[in-house]
């Protein structure tokens, strides 16, 4: 088997049919899975991806896709489209916002939720109507249990409280998160993982410390120029943002993303356009 010499992370939000910000279309969703599966990608368990980064080897072309925040639409939309192309994803979940109730239906299904644009989604969330557009433990329990998608920590609030009127009790504060997420995730699904991601894509040196003795390990940022490699290191996984685009587009990042000699060249050339964009 050839091995990967690099995995890139793909970073989801929302899978669904209306417009929006950091929103992909099912359709567009579609085409992107196609692209995949017609070049014999495979889609990495965390598991696997971890064995990756301690040496491992894992098929070359292989990605591993993630989901922030747990919104309803990864199990209207994202859920049957990867299990259709038998494809495997993370979804990393903001515990407080979670409810019992019923399963809803999916695509394939009868008549489906409304599943709102991502500013629709914030704004019931703060209302205190997270039901109507967040996961609940039942189809997160369910859509585990046939092993297309995986659950982890996003913390249980999602608050920058290096931002809050609390920021100087910011440390103590994100080790009560990661607290109460891990009680949250053990006692619905029975298990709580080595693999984090940062609220809002915050993080420092404290923050790190704090979640690696937490008992996470891996800690998956939104900074998108660098390469996840064997050997590299953990508490740094490297994602790049999915947009609405076609299967082609994404996969040529994709490989861009993965290439030995192209990858590194890019990513210093877009981390230099950005410092260079924050000159005075």
């Amino acid at each position: 088997m050839k091995r990967a010499q690099t995995v890139p992370v793909l970073m989801y939000h929302h899978v669904s049919p209306v417009e929006g910000m950091i929103n992909v279309s099912p359709s567009n969703f579609e085409r992107q899975l196609q692209w995949l599966k017609q070049r014999g990608y495979k889609s990495l368990t965390s598991a696997e991806f971890a064995g990756h980064l301690q040496g491992t080897p894992v098929p070359a072309r292989s990605v591993l896709i993630t989901f922030d925040d747990g919104y309803l639409d990864n199990w209207v939309y994202a859920y049957p489209l990867l299990r259709q192309y038998g494809y495997t994803a993370m979804v990393f979940l903001v515990t407080s916002w979670i409810n019992d109730g019923p399963v809803r239906h999916h695509l394939g299904q009868g008549q489906l939720p409304q599943t709102p644009a991502h500013r629709e989604c914030e704004d019931r969330i703060a209302q205190g109507r997270s039901d109507e557009v967040i996961l609940r433990w039942s189809e997160i329990q369910a859509a585990q249990a046939d092993g297309t998608l995986e659950f982890h920590s996003h913390t249980h609030t999602h608050t920058r409280w290096d931002l809050s009127d609390r920021a100087a009790e910011k440390n103590a504060l994100m080790a009560q998160e990661l607290d109460l997420s891990r009680a949250a995730l053990q006692a619905n699904l029975g298990h709580v993982s080595e693999h984090f991601c940062w609220p809002q894509g915050y993080v420092d040196a404290d923050y790190v410390r704090i979640a690696q003795a937490a008992g996470f390990r891996y800690l998956y940022t939104t900074q998108a120029f660098g390469q996840n490699r064997p050997g590299t290191d953990p508490a740094h996984i490297y994602r790049f943002a999915v947009r609405n685009t076609s299967g082609y587009s994404v996969g040529r990042r994709i490989q861009v993303a993965a290439h030995p000699l192209i990858g590194p060249l890019f990513n210093r050339w877009k981390l230099w356009k950005r410092a260079r964009r924050r000159k005075p």
